[in-house]
């Protein structure tokens, strides 16, 4: 079996994240971590194999490195901390950092389309709509996305109610276009990329290891 704790547990990710820990015959929920639950992340550490963290980019980067230097193996979900203190603290430490900046499989499907059209056609944008809550523009994704194709490629950000997470590309070329578009309708379309990442994290050939399709593709 393997512990999971998960930072952010009172959050709307983070709720079903515990819950899909919970319904996983091979998993086990070891912790929950959120301020509105009054229990820090190292409250939970001692207890857990992989900390999952779903919090928000000003807290998630200290939350991965104190998961690091105890030892913890770390998947953050959380977009928008600064990658490279990441690599720092995963550098230090004997356990694995995984994060991904989406983990739909279809939204992974999608950016590995984009970046393979990109080395064809002639110009491309993205559009990436979320959630009015969401706090980094633009998403991870869309940035991830972007570093991916070919090109300078824009990104435009859409906040609004109503949308969980959608991205379009839109590419261009001679008299013709071409849009690659992912529409997310529910939360639990993240929960097999975040199951599967928990499963994997302890055995990545390198840390940190960013993008789901470093698990889903052979590289």
């Amino acid at each position: 079996m393997i512990r999971v704790a998960v930072a952010g547990a009172a959050g709307r990710m983070g709720q079903m994240v515990c819950a899909a820990v919970e319904g996983a015959d091979d998993l086990t929920l070891a912790g929950r971590a959120d301020p509105l639950l009054e229990t820090s992340v190292d409250n939970v550490l001692d207890a857990a194999d992989v900390l999952v963290d779903f919090t928000r980019p000003d807290t998630a980067l200290d939350n991965a490195r104190a998961a690091l230097a105890a030892g913890v193996h770390v998947v953050i979900g959380t977009s928008g901390f600064d990658l490279d203190g990441l690599h720092e603290a995963a550098r230090e430490s004997s356990a694995n950092a995984f994060f991904a900046p989406n983990f739909a499989l279809g939204a992974v499907l999608m950016m590995r389309f984009a970046a393979e059209a990109s080395r064809v056609m002639a110009r491309a944008e993205i559009i990436e709509l979320h959630h009015e809550g969401k706090l980094d523009a633009p998403s991870g994704t869309a940035a991830r996305t972007a570093e991916m194709m070919e090109g300078d490629v824009p990104i435009h950000s859409v906040r609004l109610p109503g949308i969980v997470a959608d991205q379009e590309v839109i590419l261009g070329d001679v008299a013709q276009t071409l849009t690659i578009r992912h529409v997310t309708t529910d939360r639990t379309s993240f929960m097999p990329g975040v199951l599967l990442a928990i499963r994997r994290v302890a055995d990545l050939p390198e840390s940190p290891v960013v993008g789901l399709e470093h698990l889903l593709f052979a590289t």
